[in-house]
């Protein structure tokens, strides 16, 4: 990647080369990325992208919170969303954009009596990666009340998309090849404020209960199988506080991994592989991540 594409980039943002994205993930592990942008909004966002080789490998970022970057990094583009962060309702419809955080729609919601996204506020991410992963807790998910998206195309052209063109099923979502989420809308139910505002607290009170949210993670790592927890399945094979360096399977929900000061990408990779190989030959089951592992060839 020359470094054109770092003065291309530069009339539209802040432009970092070889950024550490150990900075911008929740596990705080992670190599650096070739190039890291923040535009300064969506419209100079559009015309990055609109202004790029549009077989350039690209990454798009929200908090981080279910991705594990290799420690060789990402060769390619990072594009930080964070600057688009419009959220509004009006009437029964909730307008997000990507970088908009999951538990600021959650209390927008609040305030205009509106149920059926309380799942959000216990969720460490922002609505771009929850609508790209159909991101979900406490029965609920997105694809219950998205009703459509708009998406930035490669070429820089935008698309809204209904949710049913999306395939939108368990943690599964399919956008176009490369496409960014700009925004999601959704339709949802009114209620009482007060009400809203309990479901949201008691959600937080199991959240904060049985997950260890005091320590560096990037989420659940692998999803359910069907009819199954993978956290029993994990503790079942003995691996509940299994360290590799300085990360361990969470002690609290084995399907959390944690990290300590010096952790490395490699450590959480070890981990996730010695979970996935056990129950497999325990139980049969393959695991399957729900974790984004991007980078080093990956």
């Amino acid at each position: 990647m020359s470094a054109s594409v770092v003065e291309t980039l530069r009339p539209f943002g802040e432009v970092r080369e070889h950024e550490p994205m150990s900075r911008h993930t929740t596990l705080g592990v992670g190599g650096p990325a070739r190039v890291y942008f923040r535009p300064h909004d969506r419209v100079m966002l559009i015309r990055a992208v609109r202004a790029l080789d549009a077989g350039l490998p690209c990454l798009p970022l929200g908090r981080g919170s279910n991705l594990l970057v290799l420690d060789e990094g990402f060769d390619g583009i990072v594009i930080d969303l964070a600057p688009l962060n419009h959220v509004s309702c009006k009437g029964r419809l909730v307008m997000a954009e990507a970088g908009a955080r999951m538990s600021r729609v959650a209390s927008a919601c609040v305030q205009a009596g509106l149920s059926g996204l309380e799942f959000l506020a216990t969720v460490p991410g922002d609505i771009g990666g929850g609508v790209a992963m159909n991101a979900g807790a406490f029965g609920q998910q997105m694809s219950d009340c998205l009703r459509e998206v708009c998406c930035l195309l490669r070429d820089g052209s935008e698309t809204w998309l209904p949710v049913d063109a999306l395939g939108m099923g368990y943690r599964r979502c399919h956008l176009p090849e490369g496409a960014i989420v700009l925004e999601a809308r959704f339709e949802l139910e009114p209620a009482q404020p007060a009400l809203v505002r309990d479901r949201i607290r008691r959600m937080r009170a199991r959240r904060s209960e049985t997950q260890p949210l005091d320590q560096p993670n990037c989420g659940s790592v692998f999803t359910n199988p069907e009819g199954m927890h993978a956290a029993r399945l994990i503790e079942e094979a003995g691996l509940k506080g299994k360290a590799i360096g300085k990360a361990h399977i969470s002690e609290k929900h084995a399907n959390f991994i944690v990290t300590e000061p010096g952790a490395k990408a490699s450590d959480v990779l070890a981990l996730i592989r010695l979970a996935r190989q056990t129950v497999r030959e325990r139980f049969g089951i393959d695991l399957v991540p729900e974790v984004r592992i991007v980078g080093g060839g990956s």
